[in-house]
């Protein structure tokens, strides 16, 4: 079960992924369930990027709320 912070991380992934100011931790565990993915850019940097099961557990808790 995510925390509040990791639900809410997951929607700025969604909607701002290059946000800055993350909290790494919340990171960390997205990465680790799976639901944030690494992408590389052409530039050579990398940002986060929600995943399908990300997406998934988004509509799922928004069908809820």
């Amino acid at each position: 079960m995510l925390s509040p912070h990791e639900f809410a991380t997951l929607m700025l992934v969604k909607d701002a992924p290059d946000q800055l100011g993350l909290d790494r931790a919340d990171l960390d565990m997205l990465l680790e369930h799976q639901l944030v993915a690494l992408e590389a850019l052409p530039c050579g940097q990398q940002r986060h990027q929600i995943t399908r099961d990300g997406v998934s557990m988004l509509k799922a808790v928004t069908r809820f709320g």
